[in-house]
């Protein structure tokens, strides 16, 4: 069980899978000191998009190594994605993944900083923590080593999840794209339609889409 101490905490906030046209949107919230210090010997500290398969592994492991970092991960499924629109969906996978955080961990909320990444933010004030301090910030994954970790969590969350639904359904190849939109993923939609695992609403250029997800 790791200890928290009476430290303070910033919260680093990010999501990957916003632009795929498969699986679930993944966002991961990372609490580290407000005095944590990189230490060891490690790959440069980016953004996951930025990093080597190798070098996110690698980097989520230093993470969960270190006992006074805590982190949560939230998903939103295709079908909520499809109802709600990504942003929606993103902002509500922020909100879970905070919650968790703080709930899982019993995280002090004294001087809380929470730094989010892009586009997300909260869908609610957060009522329950005394005066926390919130900001998005434009490019804070290549700003803030906390929302780069918490990018580096999402990304590899998220990519052995779109790996085991490769091992499901293989003839999508999602371990190769994850889900992302490229020419061998739009040939497999072409050739078997969309499956249950695809955002219907981000394929209205297919006439594929007509098929239904219960026939899958």
């Amino acid at each position: 069980m790791k200890k928290l101490g009476s430290k303070k905490y910033i919260i680093g906030i990010d999501e990957v899978g916003r632009g795929s046209l498969a699986g679930p949107v993944t966002v991961a919230a990372v609490a580290v000191p407000i005095r944590f210090r990189l230490s060891g010997s490690q790959p440069p500290l980016r953004d996951s998009k930025k990093l080597t398969p190798l070098q996110r592994e690698r980097w989520f492991e230093y993470i969960k190594s270190k006992p006074q970092v805590f982190y949560a991960i939230s998903h939103v499924s295709p079908r909520v994605i499809d109802r709600i629109n990504i942003s929606n969906a993103a902002n509500q996978a922020a909100s879970r993944a905070f919650n968790r955080l703080i709930n899982n961990h019993s995280l002090p909320t004294a001087g809380l900083r929470v730094y989010l990444d892009g586009g997300l933010k909260f869908p609610c004030p957060l009522s329950y923590v005394p005066c926390p301090t919130v900001k998005t910030f434009v490019r804070g994954d290549e700003k803030f080593n906390v929302i780069k970790f918490a990018s580096i969590v999402a990304k590899v969350t998220r990519d052995k999840y779109m790996i085991n639904f490769h091992k499901k359904i293989p003839y999508y190849q999602f371990d190769c794209h994850k889900g992302y939109g490229t020419k061998k993923h739009f040939r497999a939609i072409k050739k078997y339609g969309p499956h249950q695992v695809h955002r219907l609403t981000f394929l209205k250029s297919f006439t594929s889409v007509k098929v239904l997800r219960s026939k899958i």
